[in-house]
């Protein structure tokens, strides 16, 4: 009798644990596309504008452009700026902090006697 009753509370403990073990499976999956999309989400996009005027005006961003881009959007976003205009070596952004997204782009001569409107801060990288 002792021994059925054994076998039964050891088969019991083992389903537990694999189900145990499926959960565990399922919020580390979980976790893991959460962290992805969370990163996806901090990094800088370009808007289809900015895009074209990126092409037009022949303005290349290296990956270490991108991630200056990436670390200005985090200073005007930690100072409570929502439209930010950002200065980087000869080139100009203006950008939305709330949506993470590039706007457009200027460059070089194209940046005299401009004026930029509906920003509320500045970052200079």
């Amino acid at each position: 009798m002792y021994d059925n009753i054994k076998i039964k509370s050891t088969a019991l403990q083992q389903n537990k644990l694999q189900q145990l073990d499926k959960t565990i499976q399922k919020n580390h999956d979980f976790q893991s596309i959460f962290h992805k999309k969370l990163q996806e989400s901090q990094e800088v996009k370009i808007s289809k504008h900015a895009m074209d005027r990126l092409e037009e005006r022949n303005i290349t961003l290296t990956p270490d452009d991108l991630s200056k881009l990436n670390q200005a959007m985090e200073m005007a976003s930690k100072k409570g700026i929502r439209e930010t205009l950002i200065m980087m070596d000869n080139r100009v952004f203006v950008a939305s902090v709330r949506n993470n997204t590039v706007i457009t782009a200027a460059v070089g001569d194209q940046l005299k006697d401009n004026v930029f409107t509906n920003i509320d801060g500045a970052v200079i990288i």
